[in-house]
């Protein structure tokens, strides 16, 4: 299979037949004709099974997996991942809804994020799963809903470290930050948990994502389990959870290469030992959402208008910004950089040409590939968008200019 961003082939987990890529064993001239419409993300659940067996078989068996629900929240890709991981973040009730309709147990969903509302924790509260603590407020909260309804929260306490996760692409740990309880304030936070109704679970320590230097994983997950331990000596019960996060990337971009494993394994299994004999009631996670769906995905989008400006081809496609945000490079990109991207049904075409792909929308940031050689398309050409399973459409402005909502579908 030709490297992951050949502007001349697929990408390494997709086939081409014939002139066409291929996806979940359907092509993309079928997938369109089947949804009856453009665009369409489309996601190979595959893909996603190969991800989760390629982790367990470098990590400890001790090391549980927890799929972040906010990188791709589809109930289909979902269901699909619940099948096969141990456990479900959610940062919202209505994630926590789709949480449920799994057969994941209360215990293995876990609730994280800032400004959790009221009515928010009073539906966490009251299906029992382990409320990822962000402020001490938020614990008194917790606390009076406990009093109310006499049930006994399972709570942990979200930490944010005094490091950070260097080389990420959001940092999200070190310095202030909205996200946890600050190190140096959680042994207080645990002197007045202990005299509150709450189930202490354990602590959550995530530092940031979208990391593809495993060096840089391994001194995070050596710091955090360090902290962990220190903070543990002061907790008023038993840890029962240790989440250390995630932060595995995927490659987007030329020059990027995919995420080394076995170096974490092997850091994961000198670990695990001091970790189980320091915390023998302990779960150990990690959290990932991205490195599991972000492969997995593609957005496909219909050549609407081939027009030349001043020299220069533009593909107009019913595709945009409004709905992958992440593509057109204004979801936390500093210098646009193009996703993989190619003309879907001329993959095998020998014509190219220079061209740059945009939306509908009225803004020069409507633009999914930029200056980019490609297949010399035509107008009702498919174009496609890879590395699209992870914070696509829902991270997307779907409501700008009001066009229609794209298909989703899990193949």
């Amino acid at each position: 299979m030709l490297d992951a961003f050949s502007q001349h082939g697929p990408h390494p987990w997709f086939r081409a037949e014939g002139d066409e890529l291929v996806v979940g064993g359907r092509t993309v001239t079928q997938l369109a004709a089947e949804i009856g419409s453009t665009p369409f993300y489309v996601y190979d659940r595959a893909v996603m099974s190969a991800k989760v067996a390629e982790l367990r078989a470098c990590l400890p068996e001790d090391i549980e997996l927890h799929y972040a629900i906010k990188a791709n929240p589809m109930p289909a890709v979902v269901q699909h991942l619940a099948s096969l991981v141990d456990g479900l973040d959610v940062a919202s009730a209505r994630e926590m809804l789709v949480a449920l309709e799994t057969r994941t147990d209360p215990v293995d969903i876990s609730f994280a994020g800032p400004g959790k509302s009221p009515a928010e924790l009073e539906a966490a509260v009251a299906a029992g799963i382990v409320i990822n603590m962000e402020s001490e407020l938020e614990m008194r909260r917790i606390a009076d809903i406990a009093r109310r309804t006499g049930r006994r929260p399972r709570v942990a306490v979200r930490v944010n470290p005094d490091f950070e996760l260097k080389s990420s692409g959001m940092k999200m740990a070190g310095g202030p930050k909205q996200f946890g309880v600050d190190a140096e304030r959680v042994p207080d936070l645990l002197r007045e948990l202990a005299n509150l109704p709450l189930e202490f679970w354990g602590f959550h320590i995530f530092s940031g994502s979208q990391n593809l230097r495993a060096e840089i994983l391994v001194d995070a997950q050596q710091k955090s389990a360090s902290l962990a331990l220190d903070l543990a000596r002061m907790a008023p019960a038993p840890v029962r959870l240790l989440n250390l996060g995630g932060g595995f990337g995927i490659p987007y971009f030329p020059g990027e290469q995919p995420l080394a494993l076995a170096p974490i394994g092997e850091n994961l299994h000198s670990l695990l030992p001091g970790l189980r004999e320091a915390l023998p009631e302990a779960h150990f996670v990690l959290e990932l959402g991205r490195y599991l769906v972000g492969e997995s995905g593609v957005y496909v989008c219909r050549v609407l208008d081939r027009k030349i400006s001043r020299g220069h081809v533009f593909l107009v496609t019913d595709g945009g910004l409004h709905h992958h945000l992440a593509a057109s490079g204004n979801f936390g990109q500093v210098l646009r950089k193009n996703y993989p991207v190619l003309i879907a049904n001329r993959i095998g075409a020998s014509s190219r040409e220079v061209a740059s792909v945009v939306g509908p929308l009225c803004t020069p940031l409507d633009l999914l590939a930029d200056r980019m050689e490609l297949a010399e398309a035509q107008v009702g050409d498919l174009v496609a968008v890879f590395q699209s399973g992870a914070y696509g459409l829902t991270a997307s402005p779907l409501g700008f200019l009001s066009h229609p909502a794209p298909a989703e579908i899990l193949v």
